[in-house]
């Protein structure tokens, strides 16, 4: 991977966020919306807290940013997770920094935002697609990666973050103790029971096993169709093996040699949307379709067809694409 550098990102002024983050707030029920529940670590604002000992992973908000981000980044690098409810990738994402958050075990701190809810955040970070993925080191914002890699990619970023923050002198590590909130085998108990298949699946994911991981959620799909979790994270870890080991930028150039060529096409899609370019991968399709006809046709149609089953229904992006798809069909 590239080494990130220290300059901030684009125009991102974090002492200008920090300003506002420790500015006193109105009263509950002013208007202003509260700061994190007690996964945050805090109430923000002045007086906010920084996380608990032994909390790796904590949910920010901009009330919490000086506190929770820049202030802790001084000690440790502050990995940022733009996330949303609705975005498919960041589901098979976020897990996988949170199980590396505590398995780092205190050398880098985990900050979740919600990028709907904190939509300033996000443009401040000029945020264009999720998953996006920053780090914060004394104070200043380092882009990581967007899109839900590969753990093992992931792994390689955050172990450049760390040589890149010792050479800045930021060595130290988070104090262990109880997770903040509620203890781990009290949230763990709370939860419903799922499919141990999907366990299963997750656990091939981790451990690289992709061919393991497609037999577990097919195998959760032959019993239960309808399986949303199964069906999304069979169309996540297929795109992940065929994007394994490409070279993207070779793939996009393929691709823009070669216009008709469906198959070109169609894996230069996968390479946008694993890095994040959602919107761009689904008009590559969308275009695809209307310039083919024939088999070409339909092999473009179901390739991005598979890519609203990863997406989700519930990604506003694809309604749009469905539209545009219907008008290139007829």
């Amino acid at each position: 991977m590239t080494q990130p550098t220290f300059n901030a990102y684009g125009a991102v002024d974090l002492s200008a966020l920090a300003k506002r983050s420790a500015a006193p707030r109105p009263a509950s029920g002013a208007g202003v919306p509260s700061a994190a529940g007690p996964a945050a670590g805090g109430t923000g604002g002045v007086g906010a807290t920084a996380p608990a000992a032994g909390s790796y992973v904590v949910d920010v908000t901009e009330a919490d940013l000086q506190s929770v981000v820049l202030e802790q980044s001084l000690t440790v690098p502050v990995v940022i997770d733009f996330w949303a409810d609705w975005c498919g990738p960041c589901k098979q994402l976020s897990p996988v920094l949170e199980r590396l958050a505590a398995a780092g075990e205190g050398r880098w701190l985990l900050a979740k935002i919600d990028a709907d809810a904190e939509q300033g955040l996000a443009a401040a970070f000029r945020v264009q697609s999720i998953p996006s993925v920053f780090a914060v080191v004394r104070g200043q914002p380092v882009p990581l990666f967007q899109g839900a890699l590969p753990e093992a990619q992931v792994r390689q970023y955050l172990d450049e973050l760390l040589r890149v923050a010792a050479t800045a002198g930021v060595t130290g590590r988070l104090p262990a103790g109880a997770a903040t909130g509620a203890e781990p085998q009290d949230a763990e108990a709370a939860e419903p029971q799922g499919d141990p298949r999907l366990d299963e699946a997750y656990d091939a994911v981790e451990r690289g096993d992709l061919d393991a991981a497609v037999a577990a959620y097919s195998a959760v799909l032959a019993d239960t169709p309808s399986d949303e979790e199964a069906r999304t994270g069979l169309a996540q870890v297929e795109l992940l093996r065929r994007v394994q080991g490409v070279d993207p930028q070779a793939v996009l150039d393929a691709a823009a040699a070669a216009p008709e060529d469906v198959a070109a096409q169609c894996a230069a899609a996968d390479v946008e949307l694993a890095t994040g370019q959602v919107e761009q991968a689904l008009a590559r399709l969308v275009d695809t379709v209307r310039r083919t006809s024939g088999a070409d046709r339909n092999t473009a149609r179901s390739h991005l067809l598979g890519l609203f089953e990863l997406l989700g229904p519930e990604d506003p992006r694809v309604p749009t694409a469905r539209r545009a798809l219907a008008s290139a069909l007829y």
